[in-house]
């Protein structure tokens, strides 16, 4: 049993309460999975600069110096902004590649959360409230946003095992349910070129959904591909540079709810994580239909 949140936001009034929206959805939930949580937050495009969010377990010897260094190594400006054990990354979109394989080399032991023009992913072991706070996800501003609190089940309890998991620029998927057949589906990836940090069966869904889009299928059509390709029982959310999905498996046995109004579109595992939404007393609520995919984009 899990908790997972989605925010799409239509109105940019609201883009400033995006982290705080996302947030109080999420910590509603923290009695589904107490083992640890996550969130990532689709912001602002620059357009002269992408980020890399990292991760280390020993943040005082792995942050200091490395913006000096990755900027040598890169030969453009770079700027790090340190939260907690995370930090984000930040450089010219076309070092973005450059600079993960630099770090990775000048520090082994940090962690790619995720890259790309617009999201930041914060996830640590813990429940929901103490992993908001100690990223400060409250005054965190942007356009839509997913989370998740994790009880595992088949995976160890570890930050790379908690959700969200990216395995493409600005991609990101959480998950309720659990797969049968991960195993064949990873080493079939595998043989693509994916690479996995964990053997957790969630990331197998994410980089499954990445290699679709990276052969031209758009968010809907890649959704729909996991009905066919995906065994076993899964509710995904899934956000992407301009986009937010959601799909159930066909028996559709783990909970979900929506909501939609002319300001937003919300997904909760149970109805409490949307009753502080603003409107939601008017919205549009109801149960996602089993193997039937619901996208929006911006």
């Amino acid at each position: 049993m899990c908790g997972i949140v989605g925010l799409f936001l239509k109105d940019k009034s609201l883009e400033p309460k995006l982290g705080s929206m996302l947030s109080e959805m999420l910590i509603s939930l923290s009695d589904r999975g107490p083992d640890s949580a996550g969130i990532a937050i689709y912001g602002a495009p620059s357009g002269n600069e992408a980020k890399i969010t990292i991760q280390s377990a020993k943040p005082g010897r792995d942050f200091p110096g490395l913006e000096a260094e990755l900027a040598k190594i890169l030969g453009a400006p770079v700027t790090i902004a340190v939260k907690s054990t995370h930090a984000v990354v930040r450089t010219a979109p076309g070092k973005i590649d450059e600079a993960r394989e630099a770090i990775q080399t000048l520090r082994p032991d940090i962690r790619i959360m995720g890259a790309g023009d617009v999201v930041e992913i914060y996830k640590e072991v813990g429940l929901p409230e103490a992993v908001v706070d100690r990223f400060d996800v409250r005054s965190m501003t942007g356009t839509h946003g997913i989370g998740h609190t994790r009880m595992a089940t088949e995976s160890a309890v570890t930050t790379m095992g908690a959700h969200p998991f990216s395995t493409g620029a600005d991609q990101c998927l959480v998950h309720n349910g659990s797969l049968s057949n991960h195993n064949n589906v990873r080493r079939e990836l595998i043989r693509e070129g994916m690479k996995f940090e964990t053997e957790n069966d969630t990331e197998v869904a994410a980089a499954y959904l990445s290699s679709q889009m990276a052969h031209g299928k758009n968010l809907g059509e890649a959704l729909e591909g996991t009905l066919s390709d995906l065994d076993g029982f899964f509710t995904f959310v899934v956000g992407t540079k301009n986009g937010f999905g959601v799909v159930r498996d066909p028996i559709a046995c783990k909970p979900a709810v929506m909501a939609e109004t002319d300001q937003y579109v919300a997904f909760g595992s149970e109805y409490r994580a949307l009753t502080k939404l603003p409107g939601i007393d008017n919205a549009r609520v109801w149960e996602p239909e089993p193997a039937t995919v619901y996208f929006w984009e911006h």
